[in-house]
């Protein structure tokens, strides 16, 4: 994969729609909450590239060998969630990769 994209997928499971943002590596750098509707699913895109320059946006977390992140909106409510990182570094580069890739990301519809 040469280009960073959000990918919108439908769950077998339950049939809700779902986010993934993939970093150049084609690693999972964010993943977003289950959605109803396709479209509540592409708002979330949406409010992921306008909050994601924003660095008091991030929650960092932290326990023990497990670093995480939960990227938030505005108003507080999480938007995305990281994938797990040993080290607190390899987690401040995946914000960095978040930051740099989501706001011109394109979208991939897999749904």
């Amino acid at each position: 994969m040469n280009n960073p994209k959000f990918q919108i997928f439908q769950s077998s499971r339950n049939s809700e729609y779902y986010y993934r943002l993939k970093s150049v590596n084609g690693e999972i750098i964010l993943s977003g909450e289950g959605y109803k509707s396709k479209q509540s699913c592409k708002d979330g895109i949406a409010s992921v590239k306008t909050n994601a320059p924003y660095d008091n946006r991030y929650e960092r977390k932290d326990a023990l060998s497990n670093y995480t992140f939960n990227l938030k909106a505005a108003n507080g409510e999480i938007i995305g969630k990281s994938e797990s990182y040993t080290t607190s570094a390899g987690r401040e580069n995946g914000i960095a990769a978040v930051k740099r890739d989501a706001p011109n990301a394109p979208t991939e519809d897999l749904a």
